[in-house]
């Protein structure tokens, strides 16, 4: 499939597929989408009800890095640490990781920015004190962990283009995966995703969009007393 790389509205890039015509983020601004949807509506919210610093993260689409980087960074910014799981069917070729300006724009370090990206799949690595990763080369459909994580970054390509993505039977997955109390955050709004999540017993909150959006889910697992 063809890729293109796109400049989205707040100078980060992101990549684009011009035959589904979807991009790995937002064409309004790719790191202003990943701090909104999955910083601020996800890691802080979560951060923000933990008696503790240490956080297990499991993202949904791995793709360009991105929610990892920033992730690590907060990571280091706000002395927590993370175990962090990305999983990631088709991953990013290395020759693309270099026309990806993050550490730029973020002020951050390049170097850990393509140490994540050179870390071998299905191999744990301490990327240093505060945050560890795996990366996991594997259809979201596989995913079997039970009760594992505290925050899921769900970060697939959009219902219009990969509707199997965005089932009952994925969301079923996900609830499993998390441990009680757990949250789920997404970009996505549309009604058909807010009602798969509840069918299979997340309690869903529609929370002011990024950039270009009016609306994203961020679905909790409810407590069982």
């Amino acid at each position: 499939m063809k890729r293109e790389f796109l400049q989205t509205g707040d100078g980060s890039v992101t990549i684009h597929l011009p035959d589904w015509n979807e991009q790995y983020h937002s064409k309004h601004g790719a790191i202003a989408e990943a701090k909104h949807v999955f910083i601020n509506a996800g890691l802080v919210h979560v951060l923000s009800k933990r008696p503790n610093t240490e956080i297990s993260i499991l993202e949904i689409g791995f793709g360009t890095g991105l929610n990892a980087y920033i992730t690590f960074l907060e990571c280091c910014k706000e002395n927590f640490k993370c175990t962090y799981t990305g999983v990631e069917a088709y991953p990013v070729a290395k020759d693309e990781i270099s026309k990806l300006n993050y550490p730029e724009l973020l002020q951050g370090s390049a170097e850990k920015f393509l140490q994540l990206h050179s870390v071998p799949w299905e191999v744990t690595a301490k990327i240093d004190d505060h945050f560890q990763l795996t990366k996991r080369k594997q259809f979201f459909s596989d995913i079997s962990e039970e009760n594992t994580c505290h925050l899921i970054y769900f970060d697939a390509f959009g219902a219009r283009v990969q509707p199997e993505l965005w089932t009952e039977s994925i969301f079923r997955s996900m609830y499993a995966a998390l441990q009680q109390g757990g949250v789920l955050v997404t970009y996505a709004a549309k009604g058909s995703v807010r009602r798969a999540m509840q069918a299979v017993g997340f309690e869903v909150e529609r929370l002011p969009g990024p950039p270009g959006k009016r609306e994203m889910l961020r679905a909790t697992k409810r407590n069982v007393s």
